[in-house]
C-alpha cells in the first residue's frame, strides 16, 4: 500500500509534462478536474452528507485555490519549459515551506534542529536551481515556487477553518469548484487534435492522480496512522525523478545528484518532530482535531508533493483517518 501511494503521487509531473505538449495548461486543468468530478460527485451525492459543508464556503474557496486553483496552473504551465524532474524536485521542498510558514503565523515553534533542516534543505533548493538551469527558466522556476507556496498553505486552512468537515466531501467540493473556474477557458479552448498518448494522460491526470490517490491515501491513513503514512511524501520526488529519466529521457544533472538528497535531508529535519515536543495544553486525543494535536501537526508540516497536485492530502487523510464514521462507508 505505502508504495503504491508513493508511486501514485509522484505521477503528475510525467504525465502534465506529456500532456502540455497538445493542450494548454488551463485547458489541461479544466479536463482533468471536470473528468475527475464526474466521478466523485455522484459517489458523494450518494453519501447525502453535503449539508456538513454548509457554513464553510469561504474556507473551501480558500483551499481550492490555495491547493488545486493556483498550483496546479503553476505547476503546468512551467513544466511547458522546465523537465518533470526537475519539477517534482523543487516541490519536494514543500515540507520545508510549510514549516517556516507555520512558524511565521506562529502556529509552531521551531527548535534548532529544525531551522539547521529548513537553512539545509534551502541549500539544497539554491544548488538545484544553480546548477544546470538556464536563465530563460527563471520565470517557471518562480512559477514552481508559488505552486509550493499554494500546497504548503492550503493544508493551513484545512487544519484551523475546516477540521470538522468531512473529507471526501471537501476533497469533491474543491474539485468541483475548480472544474467550474476553469471550465470557460477550457471549453473555449479545446484542442483540435489531441494523440492517444496525450488523451490517456488526461485520464490518467483525473482519474489515477486525483480520484485513485485520495482513495488509496485514505486506505494508508486506515492501515498506517498518519504519523507513519506521512512517509510517503519523501517517495514522490524519487519517482517522479525516475519516471523523468527513464520514461521521458530527462537528463540527470549534477544539480538533481546534489540538491536532491540536500533537500530529502533537510525535509526530514525541518519537519521533525518528537513525541515531547507537543506545546503544553495541547489538546489530546479526546479533545478533537487542531493544528496543536501532535499527528496532525506532523501530517500539516511534512504534506508537500501533490500532488496529485495535492499533498495537502496527508492532511484530509488524518481528518479522515481520524473521522472515519464519517469519511469511510
Amino acid at each position: 500500500m505505502f508504495l503504491a501511494v508513493g508511486v501514485i503521487w509522484g505521477l503528475p509531473y510525467f504525465f502534465i509534462r506529456i500532456a502540455v505538449r497538445e493542450v494548454e495548461p488551463a485547458t489541461l486543468i479544466s479536463l482533468r478536474t471536470a473528468l475527475a468530478s464526474l466521478i466523485l460527485l455522484p459517489i458523494a451525492l450518494r453519501r447525502r452528507k453535503w449539508q456538513s459543508l454548509r457554513g464553510h464556503l469561504p474556507a473551501i474557496v480558500v483551499y481550492s485555490a490555495f491547493e488545486m486553483g493556483i498550483p496546479w496552473l503553476l505547476l503546468t504551465n512551467a513544466e511547458q519549459k522546465v523537465t518533470s524532474s526537475f519539477a517534482g524536485l523543487l516541490i519536494a521542498a514543500v515540507p520545508l515551506v510549510a514549516a517556516a510558514m507555520s512558524a511565521a503565523l506562529g502556529y509552531e515553534h521551531l527548535g534548532r534542529r529544525r531551522v539547521v533542516g529548513l537553512f539545509l534543505g534551502l541549500a539544497g533548493v539554491a544548488i538545484l536551481v544553480g546548477v544546470g538551469i538556464r536563465g530563460e527558466n527563471t520565470v517557471s522556476i518562480l512559477e514552481l515556487f508559488g505552486c509550493a507556496l499554494g500546497y504548503a498553505g492550503a493544508p493551513i486552512v484545512v487544519a484551523r477553518r475546516l477540521k470538522d468537515v468531512p473529507t471526501f466531501e471537501v476533497v469533491t467540493a474543491s474539485v468541483l469548484l475548480t472544474a467550474l473556474c476553469y471550465l470557460p477557458f477550457g471549453l473555449t479552448h479545446l484542442p483540435t487534435h489531441l494523440s492517444g498518448e496525450i488523451a490517456w494522460s488526461i485520464v490518467a491526470l483525473a482519474v489515477v492522480c486525483t480520484v485513485i490517490a485520495f482513495q488509496f491515501f485514505f486506505a494508508l491513513i486506515k492501515e498506517a496512522g498518519p504519523s507513519r503514512a506521512v512517509v510517503v511524501t519523501y517517495l514522490n520526488p524519487a519517482v517522479a525523478l525516475l519516471l523523468g529519466i527513464v520514461a521521458l529521457g530527462e537528463p540527470f544533472t549534477l544539480g538533481i545528484a546534489i540538491g536532491f538528497p540536500v533537500i530529502l535531508a533537510g525535509s526530514v529535519l525541518g519537519t521533525w518532530r518528537s513525541p515531547s515536543a507537543a506545546p503544553a495544553g495541547a489538546p489530546g486525543p479526546s479533545d478533537g482535531v487542531s493544528l496543536e494535536d501532535p499527528e496532525l501537526d506532523a501530517v500539516v508540516l511534512r504534506s508537500g508533493g501533490r500532488s496529485a497536485g495535492g499533498r495537502s492530502a496527508d492532511v484530509e487523510s488524518a481528518l479522515a483517518a481520524r473521522r472515519l464514521d464519517d469519511n469511510v462507508d
